[in-house]
């Protein structure tokens, strides 16, 4: 895999909790550090198939950090890290065994469209945060 020089979530482009939690992402992440790429678009899929991951399959977000590939709370965990003020404290709760984490993090995604909805069609950033989506 080639390294990438930015970080990038791929996130289910329809899945209304993933789209509040990239806008919460683009929201405390000032310095501009993560691009984004929904799972359903063209770049996505192949992002998807060149790092042998799939978000929708996976039910899971999936983050591209230099030659890294994080999924479930391993992304959540990496993404708090690199976030502003208050947030990047979030990744204390890394000391709990991924087993534990990735369990609450299926439950999760396998309710997001129950609980949160679902759109039929993926998120259109505005002009102001359209430079970090692929």
């Amino acid at each position: 895999m080639e390294k990438i020089d930015q970080p990038i979530i791929i996130f289910d482009g329809v899945c209304n909790l993933c789209e509040y939690s990239v806008n919460f992402i683009i929201k405390n992440d000032r310095q501009g550090k993560f691009k984004f790429v929904s799972a359903q678009s063209e770049i996505g899929e192949n992002l998807q198939r060149l790092n042998g991951v799939d978000t929708l399959q996976d039910g899971t977000v999936i983050l591209l950090k230099g030659d890294q590939v994080y999924v479930k709370s391993d992304a959540v965990m990496e993404i708090a890290k690199d976030l502003d003020g208050f947030w990047r404290f979030l990744r204390v709760f890394k000391f709990l065994p991924k087993s534990v984490r990735n369990y609450m993090y299926s439950v999760i995604s396998k309710n997001r469209y129950q609980w949160f909805g679902q759109k039929n069609e993926c998120l259109l950033p505005d002009e102001n945060i359209k430079k970090r989506f692929l």
